[in-house]
């Protein structure tokens, strides 16, 4: 593996967002009629993030990174419920606060860390097939592509694992569209940040990777 300068920084950020967008899934907001959960506020950055691995360092360095932030979030679930079961000091006094907001539901937990995993891996697929197909042309047709399937697959598991008959097939719809259609836009909005940036960290990492004889499997980690 080449020595890149910036990876290790860029996948720190990668998990970061991971981490602090499912702490911000504890609070839903309302725009106009339709309730969002917080996380979607920095959660699409993870999106811009598996963008740049895959543009950049290939398909590869990608799935490490999506490894290291699955086990970044399970360990934020397990230390968190870890915490939230400790028995609490006698002079505090906000355990009932912080089961509230802090002890999210298995069902949401198993929804979150599936959806992540694989519509992480199927948006960085997409960068690299489109990439070859497109011979490296049109960079911002295909992160917004590869956001529109990615996105699609993510909201859609999350959604069914997470709601499936607490709430009517209508409603999951309506939380499905207004949630995807969001995190597309979000994409969209970030390209003029997004594309100077990928050209730059290209030119400085020297490298363009094209997942010509790329193994896709998720759990080839070598």
């Amino acid at each position: 593996m080449k020595n890149y300068r910036y990876y290790s920084i860029i996948t720190g950020l990668f998990c970061s967002c991971i981490v602090i967008s499912n702490i911000l899934d504890t609070k839903f907001f309302h725009i106009g009629q339709t309730a969002f959960p917080g996380g979607i506020i920095i959660f699409p950055i993870v999106y811009v993030f598996g963008d740049i691995f895959t543009e950049v360092y290939g398909f590869a360095q990608s799935r490490k990174a999506i490894w290291t932030g699955f086990f970044s979030l399970l360990l934020l679930v397990l230390t968190l419920e870890i915490t939230r079961r400790l028995p609490a000091a006698p002079f505090w006094n906000d355990q009932k606060a912080f089961d509230t907001i802090l002890g999210r539901v298995p069902r949401i937990v198993i929804a979150s860390v599936t959806a992540y995993f694989i519509g992480e891996f199927v948006n960085s697929f997409t960068i690299a097939k489109l990439k070859i197909i497109q011979n490296g042309k049109s960079m911002s047709l295909r992160f917004i592509a590869s956001t529109i399937v990615g996105q699609a697959v993510d909201t859609s598991v999350f959604i069914i694992i997470a709601f499936y008959g607490a709430m009517e097939i209508g409603e999951m719809l309506q939380v499905f569209l207004s949630a995807w259609l969001f995190k597309i836009a979000w994409e969209v909005i970030a390209l003029p940040i997004s594309l100077p940036f990928v050209k730059w960290l290209k030119k400085t990492e020297n490298e363009d990777y094209f997942d010509v004889k790329t193994n896709f499997s998720p759990f080839k980690i070598s």
